[in-house]
């Protein structure tokens, strides 16, 4: 290309060097993200000005991706935390000229990112929502939006990577050793989540792992000093982290050495503090206008005409932009992904069975047999806590699961998360192979990094008390959205926690989680359907779960007497019935109320009451039954319903109808023996047999 070309080109007019194609693809990201933002009429236009420069000398510098095949198994991960950025990394996918794969890893022939889809930024159906979503974007890792979930993904997907190494890698074949990279910025650093996981990250010492912090002081309200004077590189330091600071996000050469430095590091993860004025170039530049809307039609002439760009120009992308942002990028990840290509074809030869176990992992499938060493628990009037069937369950199964990985925020002995078979170990700094992970008490971050292992291959688990599924609601809601399947492990599911008293008590926490779309909540009634629910978790592909067991034994059912705990798979099942015709009355239970309607099931059939027992662990596996199977267990004819369960009253009226009741909490719980608590609130059978004759004699 000639000088004189150059010199013609948008951003010529030495505010931007000589107008070289790297200015150029800069200012073509800001301003797609300026047009993107003003159609739109929503959005936030400044931080992808802002950080137009890091993004551009990240990906066509550094990052190891391949447009053409964008989930190569080593590629490097980019997550951008800041979600309201998104049209950043639409921009990028974009002029990367990255395809479109299908949710099979097939190639559709179509753009990831097309123009037209940026021209539809934030509108109906379309690929680029206002906030970037996994699956529903070919180049979207993860989905980001909540701020610091990003964060705190990243340390999950370099834990995955840290451990599939140490599973897969041999001499001579390093099938895993990509990087993260993470946008985030001061919301990010805000927000608690973020904290846990860079601590965890720092004392894993996570040399994988790259944060570029956005440092731009402006927040939705105003300067962040109104609430955020913190040092956050000393912060970070106090972590563990190597901490390098930039002051300019337009000195691409600064942003460069600051990346070689990270590359170069192998002891610790890195933070990159970037020095940023939010929506630059523009007239609101570093104000919260520049942050939380479109800059305005005028505003955004006069900051094209700052940029030397045509002021009436929408979504322009000058000739020669895109084929040098994608050959930039192909050009080192092509030669990458095909070499890694060409080693796992020897590695397969050499080691078949990793090689078929990595393929599995990619398909989300389970090896062959993976549960023929599930337990089957003899009938046992005393029984066992499900909490403890559950750490069974998991043991024999992790042992034919190799990827299977995870553990609790610091409870593992009371949540029986912990895997306990010989060469399980600790995932440890220096040790990655282990698959037992320690959390500390960070459950908020536990849930975000458990996201991020799954969606790199692992099958991730975590585990703490159900009370505290309040700190980690929003990775638990993001694993929904996303379809990831995690599985969530709660114990001490209810006032059976007894002396530890009403903060420690789940009462509105099953009906909270039950509300999530696509969440499947599975609270088991015995020991056989605790072993159950693991099977049904661990089949989905597309769900995650939540596990809820309980801390006190209950008894094991003869299921030689009654139905097969397999019914559980069914979400609902008829457990026990009376013969003579169709049920009077029907009692309802969940957990640790099962084998309590069941007692009470076998007073009223003595006493010639026409009773039926429904075990009901999963509301959402029922619902997905079809309609005869659903009135086949709750006959439209019988009115008389009564459920059971020690939480919160709402939702189960889905159930019992107008004419039913419920035996259930009302009230926060008590600091008492558990036999003392029951007998407060009414889970006992003489109760659960009073309630169901008062709705008969008033049929």
């Amino acid at each position: 290309m000639s000088d004189s070309e150059v010199s013609e080109r948008p951003g010529s007019d030495g505010l931007h060097e000589d107008g070289s194609i790297e200015r150029l693809t800069i200012d073509t990201i800001r301003t797609l993200s300026m047009d993107a933002v003003q159609k739109a009429n929503s959005g936030h236009p400044g931080t992808p000005m802002a950080l137009a420069p890091v993004g551009y000398t990240l990906w066509s510098q550094f990052l190891r991706t391949d447009p053409a095949v964008p989930d190569w198994p080593n590629r490097d991960r980019f997550v951008l935390s800041v979600g309201h950025a998104s049209m950043l990394l639409y921009s990028l996918l974009h002029l990367a000229g990255v395809e479109e794969i299908d949710a099979h890893g097939k190639p559709t022939g179509k753009p990831a990112i097309s123009l037209n889809d940026i021209e539809n930024f934030r509108q109906l159906d379309s690929k680029t929502p206002g906030h970037p979503e996994y699956r529903m974007t070919t180049g979207v890792e993860t989905t980001t939006g909540p701020l610091g979930q990003g964060c705190g993904n990243s340390v999950g997907m370099a834990i995955a990577e840290r451990h599939l190494a140490a599973h897969f890698n041999r001499d001579g074949f390093d099938l895993f050793d990509h990087d993260i990279y993470v946008l985030c910025g001061d919301g990010d650093m805000m927000e608690g989540v973020s904290g846990e996981a860079a601590s965890l990250a720092g004392h894993l010492r996570l040399s994988n792992l790259c944060w570029i912090y956005d440092s731009n002081t402006i927040s939705i309200e105003g300067h962040t000093d109104l609430a955020f004077i913190e040092d956050t590189g000393k912060r970070f330091e106090g972590y563990g982290w190597n901490v390098i600071h930039v002051d300019d996000a337009n000195d691409t050469a600064a942003i460069a050495a600051a990346l070689d430095t990270f590359r170069a590091t192998d002891d610790k993860p890195t933070f990159i503090i970037v020095h940023s004025v939010i929506g630059w170039g523009s007239p609101r530049a570093n104000s919260e206008k520049a942050h939380g809307e479109p800059l305005g039609e005028d505003n955004v002439r006069a900051t094209k005409k700052a940029y030397g760009w045509p002021e009436d120009a929408q979504f322009l992308v000058p000739d020669g932009v895109a084929d040098h942002f994608h050959d930039a990028i192909a050009a080192r990840g092509k030669p990458l992904r095909e070499a890694w290509e060409a080693m796992f074809a020897r590695y397969r030869a050499e080691y078949g069975d990793l090689a078929a176990e990595l393929d599995l992992a990619r398909e989300g499938k389970l090896p062959d047999g993976w549960d023929k060493d599930a337990p089957i628990f003899p009938a046992d009037a005393k029984g066992i806590a499900s909490r403890e069937a559950n750490g069974k369950a998991l043991n024999a199964i992790a042992q034919r699961v190799p990827l299977l990985m995870g553990g609790a925020a610091d409870l593992s002995p009371s949540t029986k998360t912990n895997l306990t078979f010989d060469g399980a170990g600790s995932f440890e700094a220096g040790d990655y192979g282990g698959r037992n992970m320690h959390f500390g008490v960070r459950e908020h971050a536990m849930g975000s990094i458990a996201n991020g292992m799954a969606l790199s291959y692992m099958r991730s688990y975590t585990g703490t008390f159900l009370v505290f599924a309040d700190y980690m609601r929003a990775p638990i809601r993001l694993a929904a959205i996303m379809e990831l399947p995690v599985v969530f492990v709660f114990t001490h599911d209810s006032i059976g926690v007894g002396e530890d008293g009403p903060t420690h008590q789940p009462i509105e926490h099953l009906a909270t989680l039950r509300a999530i779309p696509g969440l499947d909540t599975i609270r088991p009634g015995d020991a056989n359907e605790a072993v159950e629910a693991w099977k049904v978790a661990l089949t989905h592909t597309h769900e995650p779960s939540v596990l809820v067991f309980s801390r006190q034994a209950i008894p094991t059912l003869d299921r030689t007497k009654y139905a097969s705990a397999s019914g559980l798979a069914k979400g609902a099942y008829v457990l026990a019935d009376a013969e003579g015709g169709d049920p009077e009355v029907i009692l309802i239970g969940t957990g640790s109320e099962v084998p309590l309607v069941v007692a009470a099931h076998e007073k009223l059939v003595e006493a010639g009451v026409r009773s039926r027992v429904v075990s009901m662990p999963s509301w959402y596996l029922f619902e997905k039954q079809d309609k005869a199977y659903r009135d086949s267990v709750f006959p439209r004819s019988v009115a008389a319903r009564l459920a059971v369960e020690q939480a919160g009253e709402l939702g189960w009226d889905r159930y019992v109808g107008l004419d039913g009741r419920t035996i259930t909490m009302s009230t926060f719980g008590a600091s008492a023996p558990i036999a003392k608590l029951q007998d407060k609130f009414g889970f006992t059978v003489d109760n659960v047999v009073k309630v169901a004759r008062e709705m008969l004699e008033t049929k």
